[in-house]
């Protein structure tokens, strides 16, 4: 019934199958990927004509991870798959960067690609595996796609590569980097470090490349198999249109481009294209969406051309040389922590922000619930480039820009033992004109340096240009947004003076060498020190002492036996700490405690108050104390948080105390010394023998009570004798029940004995 074709090959430890003709056979190309017991469909589709006006390649990537391919239902209360989380935007996004490039210019036909997760066996990443399914799914499709692309993961350990770890053992490594190429050129580089030196970056990158060709392979031998007639795409020729705009508004683009202020740059060039749009005003629509295009490549080739041949950049900069640099730290009042840093004419501002455990991201995905104490958001509003746009929720782009300096500094973060805090990184970028994401991670280590984060080093990044144009090229560095967009790469490295933490690379032409990546990588090297020498201006390490604005926190340890009586029933206890002191008070499975609060009292207070409920009382000792209850025969004292005890009327003064009323009320604060502690755990206690002023212990200058014998009259009887005995409880109107205060039989003149602890009713 199924034309199924398959094509599998062994590759890092596990099977790799693509397989075509079973699965969404009306699409343009459908693959169902198969690694390990993770399971990717990707299907392609494309529109077959081009809408009228369009003048840009609308290909959009969606990746989706269905709950039910780790056997799990979604949270939430519509309990089904709804927006894009945060990992399926970047893993669209790392989908769309390698395969972009690889369309021919002018294609306008619209492509919708989309990845769904159908199976995840916990171990292999679905990431890889989707790119795969991709790269396959568009080979086979028609399109004008110039690939096949494949894709891997790379840890680093004990100074050996490893193929596609575990993404728990990549992030536990001391590399994660993910790689696209094609069978003969990088693509894309994305990369998690902790400080490695770039000759080990290197060598995962062409460690990668190695792999990815067995991958490369397999797909082209599916595409044998499988791959649909080529489309015809029509090649226009714009020479003439060239020659004439050329001679219209060539010198006047030149002439632009010397003009080393943005903004004055930008108002020239809108002039150019405005010229050239009136040069081609009586021709034909598509006619002058041409020659638009065709007034780029001349920026293109002026620029490039500058620079290949001189060295002359657009700001008159030297090939390496780095913008001018201000940072400045603690620039909000009420911040934790703050800073504006500005490297040209690209600026932000970064706030950090500390909080408590409570204000942990969870993040519900395949793996379940995790929680992440170290966040950073990044924000690109319109006014930053001067235009008018949308303003809302973040883009894609945001959202990559943020992990793309998340990623470079959370090598340098404290643990969650040393320091823990949720730490929230937020970068306004308030003015742009290129590399706003290495102005994030620089202003972003600043702004948690102010706030007293002890970050291990400080870290720094730079985004790196290529012009090539042949053989020959110019590695550029700190580029510009035009430099950018005219260019042929754009590498982001990022670190700290002793490595690299992360490194990536998006390449818009094939035939980027290991000797242009190497120049590239020692030139950020320098570039980085630089900044980090400007940032140390500012500040050179963490400050010592929080904001008073930040909440502290103290942790204690406690034995894990003592955790219910933190808890109390139904959490009774706990609650009155938080309600009594103000702080919060948070303790896990292990004993560990955090109490937190931005008044030091507040926490010294519940710090006492669990002290006093895990500390064993001491025979002997002083203590303060409340007094939580009156009773006919004394007072009982709250005096260690969690613990109880009673001062006998008899205990409270030396002499004679008729009424427990008469020396204290309930709410007092008295101070007790403990006398005894028995085999229940029932506290004795006296003030009487502290000075209740000073809470100095006062000499027992009162002699001992002499011990009641059992036999005989009164209350002091046998009261295992016969209820008509002198000493017991005879028959009602007898002796033994005599009124309160006589010395009949029966109740004793301090209160009922039947309800007195045991070691206070006489022998």
């Amino acid at each position: 019934m199924f034309d199924k074709k398959t094509v599998s090959i062994e590759w890092g430890g596990k099977t790799l199958t693509l397989e075509t003709g079973q699965i969404a056979r009306q699409a343009d190309g459908a693959v169902l990927a198969t690694y390990g017991e993770t399971v990717v469909l990707c299907a392609v589709t494309a529109a077959k004509s081009v809408k009228e006006g369009q003048d840009f390649f609308p290909l959009t990537v969606h990746y989706q991870e269905k709950f039910s391919a780790a056997g799990r239902i979604p949270g939430g209360f519509f309990k089904r798959e709804r927006g894009a989380t945060e990992k399926e935007t970047l893993t669209s996004r790392l989908i769309d960067r390698p395969v972009r490039p690889l369309f021919p210019e002018g294609f306008y036909n619209e492509i919708n690609v989309i990845c769904q997760v159908l199976s995840y066996d916990g171990e292999t990443e679905p990431d890889i595996v989707a790119m795969i399914a991709a790269s396959a799914a568009l080979t086979i499709s028609g399109v004008p796609f110039m690939g096949p692309i494949g894709a891997c993961r790379v840890g680093y350990e004990d100074g050996e590569y490893t193929l596609n770890p575990a993404q728990s053992v990549a992030a536990d490594g001391a590399l994660d980097l993910i790689v696209a190429a094609t069978g003969n050129a990088v693509m894309m580089v994305e990369s998690e470090a902790k400080e490695l030196s770039e000759e080990v970056m290197l060598g995962g990158v062409m460690f990668a490349h190695d792999e990815i060709k067995k991958v490369v392979s397999a797909i082209i031998d599916l595409a044998e198999q499988a791959a649909k007639e080529p489309w015809d795409v029509a090649v226009s020729d714009n020479s003439a249109i060239k020659d004439k705009l050329a001679g219209v508004v060539g010198g006047d683009i030149a002439a632009a481009y010397k003009l080393t202020d943005k903004s004055a740059r930008s108002d020239a060039l809108n002039a150019v294209r405005a010229k050239a749009k009136e040069a081609f005003a009586d021709e034909d629509g598509q006619t002058q969406m041409a020659a638009g295009k065709v007034v780029k490549k001349l920026e293109a080739e002026i620029v490039r051309g500058a620079i290949l041949k001189d060295g002359t950049r657009i700001d008159g900069r030297k090939t390496d040389e780095v913008r001018q640099i201000e940072a400045i730290v603690g620039f909000l009042p009420r911040a934790h922590g703050s800073s504006l840093f500005t490297r040209g004419e690209t600026q932000a501002i970064c706030t950090t922000t500390l909080g408590t455990k409570d204000s942990e991201q969870m993040i519900d995905g395949l793996e379940g619930l995790t929680y992440t104490n170290f966040m950073l958001h990044y924000n690109f509003p319109p006014y930053s480039v001067g235009e008018v746009g949308r303003f809302g929720a973040p883009s894609r782009r945001d959202i990559g820009h943020g992990k793309l300096a998340w990623r470079a500094l959370r090598a340098v973060l404290p643990s969650k033992e040393d320091f823990p805090y949720t730490i929230r990184v937020l970068s306004d970028i308030t003015e742009s004109n290129g590399s706003s994401s290495m102005a994030t991670i620089c202003g972003g280590c600043l702004s948690m340096m102010d706030a007293g984060v002890p970050v291990t080093r400080p870290v720094s990044g730079i985004a790196m240009g290529l012009i090539l144009e042949g053989d020959e090229f110019t590695v550029l560095s700190d580029i510009l947004g035009d430099e950018d967009h005219l260019g042929d790469m754009d590498f982001k490295v990022a670190g700290t003076e002793q490595g690299i933490t992360t490194m990536q690379m998006d390449i818009k032409v094939a035939g980027i060498t290991q000797e242009i990546m190497t120049q590239a990588l020692s030139q950020a090297k320098a570039g980085r020190a630089h900044i980090l020498g400007e940032m140390a201006k500012a500040l050179t390490g963490a400050r010592t002492e929080l904001s008073a604005h930040a909440p502290r926190i103290e942790t204690m340890q406690i034995d894990k036996a003592k955790i219910r009586d933190i808890i109390g029933t139904g959490g009774k206890v706990i609650r009155e700490i938080v309600a009594e002191t103000g702080a919060k008070v948070d303790i896990d499975d292990e004993g560990l405690i955090k109490i937190s609060s931005s008044d030091i009292s507040q926490i010294e207070a519940a710090r006492a108050w669990i002290a006093g409920i895990v500390e064993e009382a001491e025979v002997g000792k002083v203590y303060d104390g409340k007094v939580v209850n009156i009773v006919d025969f004394g007072a009982f004292v709250n005096f260690m948080g969690g613990k109880d005890g009673l001062v006998h009327v008899s205990e409270m003064k030396n002499e004679r105390v008729e009424k427990v009323t008469d020396v204290v009320s309930e709410g007092d604060e008295v101070k007790v010394k403990v006398l005894e502690i028995d085999q229940r755990g029932k506290v004795r206690l006296s003030m009487r023998v502290v000075d209740q002023e000073t809470g100095e212990e006062l000499e027992d200058t009162r002699p001992p009570r002499e011990s009641k014998p059992r036999s005989g009259g009164g209350g002091g009887g046998d009261r295992r004798g016969p209820r008509s005995g002198g000493g017991g409880r005879g028959p009602r109107g007898g002796g033994d029940r005599g009124p309160r205060g006589n010395d009949g039989g029966g109740k004793d003149s301090g209160g009922s004995a039947d309800h007195m602890p045991a070691f206070l009713k006489d022998d």
